[in-house]
């Protein structure tokens, strides 16, 4: 199923830029609505009480200073789809926290793009875990945009962390889009076990020609960190996109991750697109 609708996390983060501009070029290829979403910061459950109105209260000045920073993100968003000529976009200001505004709207879109986490700039600090949280909150892929960049193409080559998992086979599905536009597609399986057949990679190589998807498969054994090993095979391919599954899970606001999700979102060297 092609991309239809595709979300991008709007805030004046120093990366916020590469991210938004990464957004609107796959919605541009794909056609996609492009649906811009920057949030006040305040959780929408100091709402429910219809009696307080913050505007009338001694949060009236923050609010306003909230409201500015987040509608002058979203002209830079504004500015950078029209620039890229997405067919169809639209800005949205939501009054909530980002993580649990994102994964609710998640919900009715194909895709979510967002930024690594970035321990060193005062923004992104203030949402620490956003990519993980919203993975592991919502139903959809998220495409997360390394803060080391720029990446001016994603996904003309593509590598696939293959190991038949519920994970893995979510985000190969959710991919789909970008891997029949990819030049070239790299499957790789690290350590196949019994999962996997005969020939380990060579179902999922028949699966995807199905789909008009020609990839090469690479099966490998490794003694090192498997996130360690898929970074490094993803610098000897020209990788600029990863597809991967995403293991662990939420409680609360407490992430738990596996070990190969947590290297990759600490250590990546190129976009990723991971589904839960």
């Amino acid at each position: 199923m092609p991309y239809k609708t595709i979300l991008v996390h709007v805030d004046h983060a120093r990366h916020a830029e590469a991210r938004l501009l990464a957004a609107a070029s796959v919605a541009a290829d794909c056609s996609a609505h492009l649906i811009g979403a920057a949030m006040s910061g305040v959780s929408r459950y100091v709402y429910q009480d219809g009696a307080t109105d913050l505007l009338q209260t001694v949060l009236a000045t923050h609010m306003e200073e909230l409201n500015r920073r987040a509608n002058a993100s979203l002209d830079v968003f504004e500015r950078i789809a029209a620039g890229v000529a997405v067919r169809s976009f639209e800005r949205r200001l939501v009054d909530d926290e980002p993580g649990a505004a994102l994964a609710l709207q998640a919900r009715y879109a194909d895709l979510v793009v967002l930024s690594q986490s970035d321990p060193d700039d005062p923004v992104a600090r203030m949402t620490p875990g956003l990519p993980e949280y919203v993975m592991l909150a919502s139903a959809r892929p998220v495409l997360v945009i390394p803060h080391a960049g720029p990446f001016p193409v994603i996904g003309s080559e593509v590598l696939v962390a293959w190991d038949a998992s519920t994970a893995a086979t979510r985000a190969l599905a959710n991919a789909l889009p970008l891997l029949k536009r990819a030049r070239r597609v790299t499957v790789a399986v690290f350590n196949p076990d019994d999962a996997h057949g005969q020939e380990p990679g060579a179902d999922i190589a028949l699966y995807l020609a199905r789909h008009g998807v020609k990839a090469d498969v690479m099966a490998q054994h490794t003694s090192i960190d498997i996130g360690e090993a898929l970074l490094s095979l993803a610098a000897d391919v020209d990788a600029n996109l990863i597809v991967m599954g995403c293991y662990g899970h939420a409680r609360l606001r407490e992430l738990m991750l596996g070990g190969v999700t947590a290297t990759i979102l600490k250590s990546m060297t190129a976009p990723v697109l991971m589904s839960h």
